[in-house]
């Protein structure tokens, strides 16, 4: 059964409503609403013309598109950003640009990538003692480099 989710676009941006390019795609693409250079280094807030209506208990994550990581070093900066069912704004998208050379951003370029996914029902408990694994309290590479 589907899950309905509602949205609505920005005024005049009705060409840049989400969409999947393959109907058994997991995210579906969030184009950019207006035009931007990004300078190498550089982090720019893109709008994407999107507000959406999650149900409690859904959250939506803003990832990066693979083709532009790889090709020209675009990434979402926050990744994967975290859109929360009671918001209502404009999602925008936060672009890094890790690249060498600037990278235009036009209106209507797929930008990033947006998954829809039910939450888990999650209580958390304060304990006093937690078990032991094998692994313990390392982290941060503390399991070698494989």
């Amino acid at each position: 059964m589907s899950t309905e989710v509602k949205f609505r676009m920005h005024e005049g941006s009705a060409d840049l409503a989400p969409r999947k390019a393959h109907a058994d795609d997991a995210a579906y693409d969030l184009r950019a609403r207006a035009a931007a250079t990004l300078d190498p280094g550089a982090v720019c807030l893109v709008p994407s013309g999107l507000y959406l209506e999650l149900p409690v208990g859904f959250e939506a994550q803003v990832r990066p598109r693979s083709g532009l990581a790889l090709k020209h070093g675009i990434t979402v900066l926050n990744t994967p950003g975290t859109i929360d069912a009671g918001y209502r704004g404009e999602v925008g998208v936060i672009l890094f640009n890790t690249g060498k050379q600037p990278f235009p951003v036009n209106r209507g370029d797929r930008i990033a990538q947006m998954v829809i996914q039910k939450l888990p029902d999650v209580t958390l408990v304060q304990a006093d003692v937690l078990s032991d694994t094998t692994r313990g309290a390392g982290g941060f590479g503390s399991t070698g480099r494989q």
